[in-house]
């Protein structure tokens, strides 16, 4: 009888490192969206100034992040700064660092759109109602504009999640890089593991990223009606 790899997962302690791995993966991940999030309204209402020169400088940023690979980026931050100017980073503050370029870009232009898309009778309504314009932005764009981003930013964490299995490329031990050390520390034994592994991290991204999936479509089916 053929002799399947899944044996392998089973072998030590291989399950439950990458279960670690994995944690490592959706910790940057979560960290770089909290930063995101809170950096990207910062940047959206930015973008809605009128100010030509801000307009000029949030529109280069964001055409940066948007042409540049992400993996062009973590090579630039964590190998071009430590040989340029001495910067010692670690592989995942590197990550972190990327992935808030790039989610504040994406959420930056998200917050941009929503807050265009309300209706300028909205703030006259307010004004009509003796609303100074600290209030008018509380009590009703604020509200408003949460509920067109909060189905998008859950969208942006399950991306967020699967793109950071780019780290490995700079040596983080994430999920992708235990299963490497995995495979190959059995591929005389077990010549078959590499299916198994991976197929196991399919199903952990698969079980970790649908649940977020479902509830940013939910989200935004219900507050759409």
């Amino acid at each position: 009888m053929q002799d399947l790899g899944i044996r392998v997962l089973f072998m030590g302690e291989n399950f439950k490192r990458l279960l670690e791995g994995l944690w490592v993966t959706i910790s940057i991940s979560l960290l770089s969206v909290a930063l995101s999030i809170f950096l990207g309204v910062l940047l959206g209402m930015v973008m809605t100034m009128k100010n030509p020169i801000t307009k000029a400088i949030t529109k280069i940023y964001l055409e940066f992040i948007r042409i540049m690979p992400q993996l062009v980026l973590l090579f630039l931050v964590y190998f071009g700064l430590t040989k340029s100017f001495g910067i010692n980073l670690s592989g995942e503050v590197s990550a972190v660092i990327v992935f808030t370029m790039w989610g504040t870009a994406e959420m930056g232009d998200l917050v941009r759109g929503a807050l265009i898309s309300i209706p300028t009778h909205q703030y006259e309504s307010g004004a009509a109602l003796g609303l100074d314009k600290k209030q008018i932005y509380r009590y009703i764009i604020i509200p408003q504009t949460l509920r067109r981003l909060i189905p998008l930013a859950i969208n942006l964490t399950t991306r967020m999640i699967k793109t950071t299995s780019l780290i490995v490329l700079i040596g983080v031990v994430e999920v992708l890089k235990v299963a490497q050390q995995i495979i190959e520390a059995n591929r005389y034994t077990v010549p078959d593991a590499a299916l198994w592994i991976y197929g196991t991290i399919f199903f952990l991204y698969f079980i970790v990223c649908w649940p977020i999936s479902v509830l940013a479509g939910k989200l935004e089916k219900k507050w759409r009606n």
